[in-house]
C-alpha cells in the first residue's frame, strides 16, 4: 500500500509544506503498512530530491519538466505516476498550487478527494479530519475506497528533519505540450519592498478591527517600539492598506515567529493556518469568543485603541493620534 506525496517548490526553493507532507505521508504509510514515495516535478529536481531525502521516505521520483508550476505538466505527470505506482493514497498540499491541480487529477483518476485535511488515521479505511464552520467544529470522515486523494493543510504536521536513505529515480513523464494551455514566462514581484515576514522573529499583525487605514500608524508604532515586523490578515491587503507580501494565511505566507501579536484579528481558519506554528501568540480583541483565543497563549479582551497605546508607552514609543 503505497502513499504518494506531491511536493511543492517556488522560485527555486522547496516549500515547508513539502517536508510536512513527508511527516504526514510517513504517518499514513505506517498506518497502512506500506511505503512512502515522493514526487518532485520541475525545477532543480536533483537538488530538491537531496533536500527531500529524509527519514521515512522510501523513494523519490523526479520529473524534470519545466522550472515552475504548470497545471498541465503537474496533472499529466501525477496521473502517469499514479498509473505506474498504483498508490492507495495520493497526498498533495492544500496550497494555491495544490488546489489548482488536485481536483483535476482526482476527477481524471476517478478517485475521491478530501481537501484541507488536518488529521488522518488509516487501517482498512482511512479516517480524515477537517474543520468546518470557520474552525469551530472538527469533523471526521471515513473514506471507504481502494484509492483516494487528500490535500493536507500546511503547518499541521511537523517538518521532517532527520536525513534518510531513499532511492532517487528519474521518472520520464510523457508530457503532451499541445495540451498544456498555459506557460510561465516570468514573475513580477508584489509591492512592499524586500520585507519577508516569514523570516521575522516578532510579528505585529493587524486585522479588520483596526477599522480604517488612517488607524494603521498606531500598530506601526507598536511594531517599531518592539523592533518587530508588521503583517496583516487578508482583509487589510484586500482593502489595499498593506501590500500582499505582508499577508499571513493560507493565501498569504505561513509564518513561525518567536512572538506573534494578533491585533483586531478574529482568527478565521484561513488566517490561523498561516500562524499557528508561532512559539508564542498574543491576541488583542474585544470579543471574548473570537476563535483567535482558542490558540492564543495570552489574550487581552479589550479595545485595541486602549491597549495598543499603553503597550507602545510601555516599550518606549510614542503613540500617534488616531
Amino acid at each position: 500500500m503505497t502513499v504518494l506525496a506531491i511536493t511543492e517548490h517556488r522560485r527555486g526553493e522547496l516549500r515547508d509544506v513539502s517536508l510536512e507532507l513527508v511527516s504526514a505521508g510517513r504517518e499514513l504509510a505506517d498506518e497502512l503498512g506500506g511505503d512512502l514515495a515522493l514526487a518532485v516535478i520541475g525545477g532543480d529536481v536533483d537538488a530538491f530530491a537531496d533536500e527531500l531525502n529524509r527519514d521515512g521516505v522510501d523513494t523519490i521520483y523526479t520529473v524534470d519538466e519545466g522550472e515552475e508550476f504548470n497545471h498541465g505538466v503537474y496533472t499529466q505527470a501525477i496521473e502517469q505516476l499514479h498509473d505506474e505506482l498504483d498508490p492507495t493514497a495520493l497526498l498533495m498540499p492544500n496550497s494555491v498550487n495544490g488546489l489548482d491541480y488536485a481536483p483535476a487529477v482526482a476527477q481524471s483518476l476517478d478517485i475521491p478527494l478530501v481537501t484541507d485535511v488536518i488529521g488522518l488515521e488509516g487501517d482498512e479505511t482511512v479516517e480524515v479530519t477537517r474543520e468546518q464552520y470557520g474552525g469551530k467544529v472538527e469533523t471526521t470522515y471515513d473514506i471507504d475506497a481502494d484509492q483516494y486523494a487528500l490535500t493536507v493543510r500546511p503547518a499541521e504536521w511537523p517538518t521532517a528533519e532527520a536525513d534518510g536513505d531513499a532511492a532517487i529515480e528519474a521518472f520520464d513523464a510523457d508530457i503532451d505540450e499541445d495540451a498544456l494551455g498555459t506557460t510561465v514566462n516570468g514573475f513580477e514581484e508584489v509591492g512592499g519592498g524586500d520585507v519577508d515576514i516569514s523570516e521575522a522573529d516578532v510579528l505585529v499583525s493587524v486585522g479588520r478591527g483596526i477599522e480604517e487605514e488612517e488607524n494603521l500608524p498606531l500598530v506601526e508604532e507598536l511594531a517599531d517600539a518592539l523592533d518587530a515586523t508588521l503583517s496583516s490578515s487578508r482583509p487589510i491587503v484586500d482593502n489595499g492598506w498593506l501590500p500582499a507580501n505582508r499577508q499571513v494565511g493560507q493565501s498569504g505566507k505561513v509564518v513561525t515567529p518567536d512572538v506573534y501579536i494578533a491585533i483586531g484579528i478574529s482568527g478565521a481558519v484561513q488566517h490561523v493556518a498561516g500562524m499557528k506554528g508561532s512559539d508564542t501568540i498574543v491576541a488583542i480583541n474585544t470579543d471574548p469568543n473570537a476563535p483567535i483565543y482558542d490558540i492564543a497563549d495570552y489574550g487581552i479582551v479589550d479595545d485595541l485603541f486602549e491597549v495598543v497605546p499603553e503597550l507602545i508607552e510601555e516599550f518606549g514609543g510614542e503613540a500617534p493620534d488616531v
